[in-house]
């Protein structure tokens, strides 16, 4: 047990000062040089934040499918081992700087945009920093984990001028673009209530308590970093915004509720009863995170027993939307099949939409959908996921940012608001768990009359 708390604390101890150990001072006049851009006129990104979801979804593909559009100039990272390491798996020259030397990154590789995707709680003090020295951003979800933070966005966005883009890539999957366009087409008439329930089985699951995500002063909670992007998907089908929200959710399954534990699966003396136990070597990214472990504490094998776990395992959250729309959500992510089951309750019937990621049973089509009219009869089809990471969405979304002039025909692409507003349903949903009481979302943050990017968006 001392080794789990020294490692946690040294982790802790790293990440808290991941970001304030940035001398943040100048401002873009100091930094930004217009006259040097990239390599013919290609657009200069630097990424901050060289884990899993940096390297394999964003600076990789930038080198590999990408390098005819975009110049990777930099990467950044509070842990240099891991940076490292990173920078191999890339396959770039860009220099590498530590957290600290933020600003210096920016004097130096002069990048145009800055791509955000740290632990969930940095991403704003990187996101209004970036904007300050003149950069636009590109950021994973969620944009913020705290409602302060979004107060923070929304004024250096306004300050700046510069904007963000939010990666909402559930947008681009199939499923998801289909339900829009059924949605748009009226076939149903108004939608009057929404249902949206969420399965994570015991593998894909758990795997979010053995690392960061599990703590809610890191991620917000599941509610906040998972439930984001569905969040998003039903603001973006309704083509609404949330008006009240009211939330339960307990720690129901892992953290606490065991007899056992250790501080990792690689050391524990329980491997062989655990149900739960995960071996690292197994992991293709293993050495991402070996390679930087001794230098910061953080062990990715972390123990899904341990008892400071406090991001719910089992959640519901009730939202009313402003055009009358009342929603049903739920998270649990203990189930032993993976998957959603999605539906809209419209004037004129039912779309019924189910999703099946892992399930220990076959089916012919991992998108069902049934259209059943209240007059009218149904009708039920399925559609197949493209190839590629999370079925081809994030291939999508990447031609959307990199590639130049691309149609937007469902609106697909998604600002700082629409990044804002997924984060505060989580948010409002953790304060009303808290202090259970409904929580309206407008008290959480002051809106502006016009936001900037709205006018600039075609």
């Amino acid at each position: 047990m001392d080794n789990q708390k020294n490692g946690r604390r040294i982790f802790l101890k790293n990440t808290t000062m991941a970001a304030a150990a940035v001398p943040f001072s100048l401002s873009a006049t100091d930094f930004k040089d217009e006259s040097k851009k990239g390599s013919k006129g290609k657009t200069k990104y630097a990424l901050v934040g060289t884990g899993t979801r940096g390297s394999s979804s964003w600076a990789k593909p930038i080198i590999q499918n990408y390098a005819q559009y975009a110049d990777l100039v930099a990467l950044c990272d509070i842990n240099i081992g891991r940076m490292e390491y990173a920078k191999k798996f890339i396959g770039t020259n860009a220099p590498t700087y530590h957290s600290s030397e933020f600003e210096k990154m920016i004097s130096e590789t002069q990048p145009d945009t800055v791509i955000v995707t740290t632990t969930d709680c940095f991403h704003e003090q990187y996101i209004v920093k970036a904007m300050e020295l003149g950069c636009d951003v590109i950021s994973e979800k969620p944009l913020v984990t705290e409602a302060h933070q979004g107060q923070n966005l929304i004024a250096a966005e306004n300050r700046t001028g510069k904007k963000i883009t939010t990666t909402f890539n559930a947008r681009f999957s199939n499923e998801s673009e289909e339900i829009k366009k059924i949605l748009n087409s009226g076939e149903l008439g108004k939608v009057l209530s929404a249902e949206y329930h969420e399965y994570l089985n015991v593998d894909h699951g758990a795997s979010y308590y053995r690392r960061w995500h599990g703590k809610k002063r890191f991620s917000g909670s599941l509610l906040v970093h998972k439930a984001s992007h569905h969040f998003d998907q039903m603001n973006w089908w309704l083509d609404s915004e949330p008006v009240t929200v009211k939330a339960n959710g307990k720690v129901g399954f892992y953290g606490k509720n065991n007899s056992f534990r250790g501080s990792n699966c690689r050391t524990c003396t329980f491997k062989s009863k655990c149900e739960f136990y995960w071996d690292i070597e197994s992991y293709g990214s293993k050495e991402l995170y070996l390679s930087g472990e001794a230098e910061d504490g953080y062990l990715r094998d972390g123990c899904v027993w341990d008892k400071e776990i406090d991001s719910y395992d089992a959640m519901t959250v009730e939202v009313a939307y402003e055009n009358d729309v009342l929603l049903s959500y739920s998270l649990n992510s203990y189930m032993p099949y993976e998957g959603q089951n999605i539906a809209f309750n419209c004037e004129k019937g039912r779309l019924e939409v189910r999703v099946y990621d892992a399930q220990p049973w076959e089916v012919d089509n991992v998108f069902e959908f049934r259209i059943t009219k209240n007059f009218n009869g149904t009708k039920a089809y399925g559609l197949g996921r493209d190839s590629g990471t999370h079925g081809g969405s994030d291939d999508k979304l990447r031609d959307k940012i990199f590639k130049p002039n691309q149609p937007d025909e469902l609106k697909q692409m998604a600002d700082s608001r629409a990044g804002l507003m997924s984060s505060l349903i989580g948010i409002a949903a953790v304060k009303s768990i808290e202090t259970k009481k409904q929580i309206n979302i407008h008290d959480l943050v002051d809106f502006p009359t016009e936001w900037k990017w709205k006018t600039k968006l075609k």
